[in-house]
């Protein structure tokens, strides 16, 4: 098999997910949910404690964790945590514990072991610009802060959750300025990503927008 990589990188709420698991399926590429891995780190530093701040805990702490990806659903240590990692409360903490060094040095050399000889699709913040400079194709998929709130809030409104618009909103501002700010990998578009804003479109319409780019580079 050629090694195939397609780097889609946007800020959170995007639909990188949802856009990146129908590619998969579509051209049977391995789909590595990036973001996923950092709130698997996030959720295993909330339950133990660790105080991240602090390097030498934060290294510690991810010499005790094993990450597992199965059939879309998530675990740490052989404990699934596929819902937990979705919760607020992770999503609270991410973008904080995403910004240390010693945790992206960690899952950027597990991202690139996975990837490696691969038709792959992976999702982030920093695939097309630090984990895989060199794609086959960059995508930096993006939409407005209103509909990305909105695109959340129906989401932890079919979860159960309560939170209102406005604290959703408030919090995908603030993820936004952590993640584009900060000192390690912040997120940005790689000057030869193709920019795709999905704030007006379909999910097929952006899945086609995405495959077309894909056929050209094949």
């Amino acid at each position: 098999m050629k090694e195939f990589i397609v780097a889609l990188d946007g800020p959170a709420g995007s639909g990188k997910s949802t856009i990146a698991k129908r590619i998969a399926k579509q051209y049977h590429f391995t789909y590595v949910d990036t973001g996923a891995m950092y709130r698997m780190i996030t959720w295993f530093f909330l339950e133990n404690n660790v105080s991240w701040k602090e390097e030498i805990a934060c290294q510690k702490a991810l010499e005790q964790v094993h990450l597992d990806m199965k059939n879309e659903r998530f675990f740490v240590n052989g404990q699934d945590v596929s819902e937990a990692i979705r919760g607020l409360r992770v999503s609270s903490y991410v973008s904080e514990i995403a910004a240390l060094k010693v945790v992206r040095n960690q899952l950027v050399h597990l991202q690139r072991k996975i990837a490696k000889g691969k038709e792959v699709i992976l999702d982030g913040r920093d695939i097309g610009t630090v984990v895989f400079p060199k794609a086959n194709l960059k995508i930096f998929l993006l939409a407005s802060a209103e509909e990305r709130a909105k695109r959340r809030f129906l989401e932890y409104e079919e979860k159960g959750e309560t939170i209102s618009y406005e604290e959703v909103l408030k919090s995908i501002q603030e993820r936004d300025y952590i993640d584009s700010t900060r000192k390690e990998s912040p997120l940005r578009k790689a000057e030869d990503a193709i920019e795709i804003d999905s704030s007006t479109m379909t999910i097929e319409e952006v899945v086609a927008e995405v495959s077309k780019e894909i056929e050209s580079k094949r």
